[in-house]
């Protein structure tokens, strides 16, 4: 049987619905923090039109939209290539695993060729 859509993307769901609340919340205090500033500058805050909210709202979206996908793009590229060596992202510790599966393969091989003698 086949999960409903809601649970097999739920994660989707649950950030999408985050990312929506927190976009709106953003809006909303950046929209009452612009009409306190235009009018104690004695200015009629607007929506569009020059100087209006609009362009202010979207600079302030694209500026956290930019750092923060800066920092995540860093993050994933550099933990690509760099790594702590022993951490299970470490081409050695794949190394040592491997190792160790040969000679327990080995000792196996070992036991059932003395077994069977």
């Amino acid at each position: 049987m086949r999960k409903p859509f809601h649970r097999r993307y739920s994660l989707s769901i649950v950030l999408g619905i985050l990312f929506v609340v927190c976009w709106a919340v953003q809006t909303v205090v950046g929209w009452y923090e612009f009409a306190d500033e235009q009018r104690s500058h004695g200015e009629l805050p607007q929506w569009i039109g020059e100087g209006g909210y609009l362009m202010s709202w979207a600079r302030a979206t694209f500026e956290n939209w930019q750092s923060e996908f800066l920092q995540l793009f860093a993050f994933v590229t550099l933990s690509a290539v760099l790594h702590h060596e022993g951490s299970p992202e470490a081409r050695d510790s794949d190394e040592q695993t491997e190792a160790m599966l040969r000679r327990i393969e080995q000792r196996i091989a070992n036991l059932e060729v003395s077994q069977s003698e």
